[in-house]
């Protein structure tokens, strides 16, 4: 697969990137019933999505496992990928829990961190809890995130949001965005090419609108868009993966 540029961050991920969240927990997700794999199944999957080329690996702290079982696995292997992670959300007894003080912030990148057994990630984003326009005026957020990203722990900040204009004001500070886009809901189009256009590097959530599209149609609509750096899918199988690659590389010789 053809590395894509995340905007001016000068970060190379991958087209296809791996969420990680069926790694890691399975209560209320929007993918159905499903087993968390075993630390042996997690291992394998982990160095088996790194040798099919895919080097974006997406977290969060409310992925359950997800986090602890990435330190475990890639902590050796550390320069070999761009690793991702979220504040705001925590998971705990079966709740999602937010919190975007900036108190809570730094205790969560620095847990994150611990998890991850590296020094730093590559992008930190916010995770929204849908009020997004609330977060970006009522905390501090913002102000927080560059100050992490002015220590070294991450090399950019950016949002995972869901409201298209509270997005679209992220677009002023955020290296990096986390936006829905897919087949059936492209009203966030014209945004993905503006963050482009702006310096400010693209990932793609819900490409296959939580496993409801067929990939060989809706991974090559997300990457004909040059602006998309990345189109982040969560799974289980490298089997699927190495489809989705294959796909992905398809699509880049059109």
């Amino acid at each position: 697969m053809l590395a894509r540029t995340l905007g001016r961050t000068g970060i190379s991920v991958s087209p296809i990137g791996f969420g990680s969240v069926k790694m890691g927990r399975n209560q209320k997700t929007k993918y159905g019933d499903f087993a968390i794999p075993s630390d042996q199944d997690a291992e394998n999957l982990l160095l088996g999505i790194l040798d099919l080329g895919i080097n974006l690996i997406d977290t969060a702290p409310a992925y359950g496992l997800s986090e602890a079982r990435i330190g475990n696995v890639l902590s050796d292997h550390r320069k070999r990928f761009v690793l991702s992670t979220k504040v705001g959300e925590k998971f705990i007894n079966g709740r999602s829990h937010y919190d975007f003080s900036a108190t809570a912030i730094r205790s969560s990148v620095a847990e994150s961190l611990r998890r991850l057994q590296t020094d730093h990630v590559d992008i930190i984003l916010a995770h929204s809890h849908g009020r997004d326009q609330e977060i970006l005026d009522q905390t501090d957020l913002v102000e927080t995130l560059q100050h992490l990203r002015s220590k070294g722990w991450t090399r950019a900040i950016g949002f995972s949001g869901s409201q298209i204009e509270s997005e679209s004001n992220c677009l002023k500070w955020a290296d990096v965005m986390m936006i829905e886009y897919h087949t059936e809901n492209t009203t966030r189009g014209d945004l993905i090419d503006r963050a482009h256009a702006e310096g400010v590097g693209v990932l793609v959530k819900k490409g296959l609108d939580s496993g409801r599209l067929v990939p060989s149609q809706a991974i090559g609509h997300v990457l004909a868009k040059p602006s998309v750096g990345s189109l982040v899918i969560g799974g289980l199988s490298l089997e699927h993966f190495a489809e989705n690659c294959r796909l992905a590389t398809e699509q880049a010789h059109q």
